[in-house]
């Protein structure tokens, strides 16, 4: 019974996780840019949601809306100001400038909240309920289901949209999307405002059950990349498969491993 408990908790962050995989797998597969920045999004957006909730007491799904929606428009402007004047450069050229924008919201982040983690309160009743054994507590509920709706919203704006069939031709052939009148630069920044707004959806809902600090941007990388890597490039459901193992991994081996 603990075993499945250690894997229902891993699959919960599991979700998160997937969120901020398929981020990047939009980035990497659209427009073949290593997104070293992608953490920073997961980062800034626990802080926003730490502001706008623990501070100022605004409602909390408002926070995480207003938190999810400044990290897009960051993304949005970074695109345009950093990655749109660097189009047909070298990959290691684009790297380096998105690591320059990866500590520069690092240093940004110390100087206006300070390095000392914050911990954001905790929105919803703090009593598990309890069903055949095992422990099923409301934040994490609540986690889960807001994941997995955003990863079917996903699905079905690149599946049913237009914009979304335009990214996805983009990702299939640029130069055929370019010549049936798809604007490339308007597809490369919608793709990294969106996958922004991933990465900040997965800081703000695993943000109350961890605490944030300028650098776990760097732990969100890590396993960003590692979704993305086992997932396979450009798959979306292989980075959800992959966010979602990765938490399963994730749990059993804090509880059997160490």
């Amino acid at each position: 019974m603990l075993f499945l408990q250690f894997i229902i908790n891993g699959l919960i962050t599991g979700g998160a996780y997937a969120l901020i995989g398929i981020g990047l797998t939009l980035v990497l597969g659209i427009m073949h840019v290593v997104n070293f920045a992608h953490g920073e999004m997961y980062m800034l957006a626990g802080y926003f949601l730490y502001t706008c909730f623990s501070l100022m007491g605004i409602n909390f799904f408002a926070s995480m809306i207003l938190a999810i929606a400044g990290v897009m428009l960051i993304g949005f402007i970074c695109e345009k100001i950093i990655l749109k004047p660097m189009r047909g450069r070298s990959i290691e050229t684009v790297f380096m400038a998105l690591l320059g924008v990866s500590l520069f919201l690092q240093n940004m982040v110390m100087l206006i909240w300070t390095p000392v983690p914050q911990a954001i309160k905790n929105p919803f009743p703090s009593q598990a309920y309890i069903l055949g054994g095992l422990y099923f507590i409301p934040q994490r509920i609540a986690v889960i289901c807001l994941a997995l709706l955003l990863v079917l919203l996903t699905h079905l704006l690149l599946k049913k949209t237009k914009l979304g069939k335009a990214m996805r031709a983009t990702f299939l052939d640029r130069e055929a999307a370019l010549l049936m009148g798809i604007n490339s630069d308007r597809i490369y920044s919608y793709t990294f405002t969106l996958g922004s707004g991933l990465a900040a959806a997965s800081g703000a809902l695993l943000g109350p059950i961890f605490t944030v600090n300028p650098y776990v941007g760097n732990l969100a990388n890590l396993k960003a990349f590692s979704i993305v890597i086992i997932g396979g490039l450009g798959s979306f459901p292989g980075a959800v498969a992959a966010g979602l193992l990765l938490g399963v991994f994730e749990s059993l081996g804090a509880a059997y491993v160490s």
